[in-house]
């Protein structure tokens, strides 16, 4: 009898362990993402006494800075992504096919994955520094009698340029892991389903690993346009404020002006940004997938 009674019991026990398993997940974005952004909202809407204001995304407006930190984060991110999707897709389908030495290789291109933006930023300060490496090098080759000057405001080409090298360096293995994960998961019969039909490698790539890879792809996007929205770290070490982005505006207005309010008011469009351009790749990439389906 009483062994009935838990046969019973325990299929409705068994319904609450996918919950239980999640919960922590849950607890740990609820604390540290939903929480901290919706005090960030409320800030940048209220005033000191509660009430609804747009006062704080006036002034953001109003900010000297505001429209080149615009201008200057959707350009880095404009031409770094895309560089950065594309060069991980390259390493990735190299590791794929398994050369000599793939191992080797994909642990040294993995190796920015465990640098910090700072330290990123400091490891190619000292490279294109008036007496960096690379000033050095070209010293040392006899083609430079005196060195170049880099890092100045009067390049602004140059500094967009190391920061756009910089991130590509460093977040380029972030893409690439997960593309490589994602080829890892494409069935093997498909390859051979392409050999068997005298598909060479370029054909294999681009008739069946790009088509299945689409979701890595979709997610390898969609991650660094949202980091990169929050690009501060490499730029400040580059650049100071030169070259002002989005999320550096709303660390000099919180750290610097004492406001709170405009730095949310910074933050939440951030947020609003991200958001919008994680909508256009999933409506796009979404009509492409029903346009080849039909």
């Amino acid at each position: 009898m009483a062994d009935a009674e838990r046969t019973r019991a325990s299929p409705r026990a068994r319904d609450w362990t996918p919950y239980l398993l999640v919960l922590p997940t849950f607890a740990y974005l609820g604390i540290f993402f939903v929480y901290p952004m919706a005090q960030a909202v409320w800030l940048s809407l209220t005033d000191p006494h509660g009430q609804l204001t747009l006062e704080h995304f006036r002034r953001m407006v109003g900010d000297l800075y505001f429209s080149q930190a615009i201008r200057y984060t959707l350009l880095i991110t404009a031409v770094a992504v895309p560089l950065q999707v594309g060069l991980g897709l390259v390493i990735a389908l190299l590791v794929n096919t398994r050369f000599r030495g793939h191992s080797l290789f994909l642990y040294v291109c993995a190796v920015p994955i465990g640098i910090s933006d700072l330290a990123a930023g400091l490891i190619w300060l000292s490279i294109f520094t008036e007496r960096g490496y690379l000033n050095a090098f070209l010293g040392a080759a006899g083609l430079l009698q005196q060195p170049l000057t880099f890092l100045t405001y009067e390049r602004p080409e140059w500094l967009l340029g190391a920061i756009i090298l910089t991130e590509v360096w460093r977040a380029t293995a972030i893409v690439m892991v997960i593309l490589v994960a994602g080829l890892q998961l494409i069935p093997k019969d498909y390859l051979e389903t392409a050999q068997v039909f005298g598909a060479g490698r370029w054909q294999t790539a681009r008739h069946v690993l790009l088509p299945l890879l689409k979701p890595s792809l979709q997610t390898a996007l969609i991650i660094r346009t949202i980091l990169a929205f929050q690009l501060f770290a490499t730029v400040i070490t580059l650049a100071g404020r030169l070259v002002p982005v989005l999320a550096g505006e709303s660390y000099f207005w919180y750290s610097l002006y004492r406001s709170p309010q405009v730095a949310s008011a910074y933050a939440v469009l951030i947020l609003g940004l991200s958001s919008a351009i994680t909508w256009v790749y999933l409506r796009l990439l979404r009509q492409r997938e029903v346009e080849a389906t039909a």
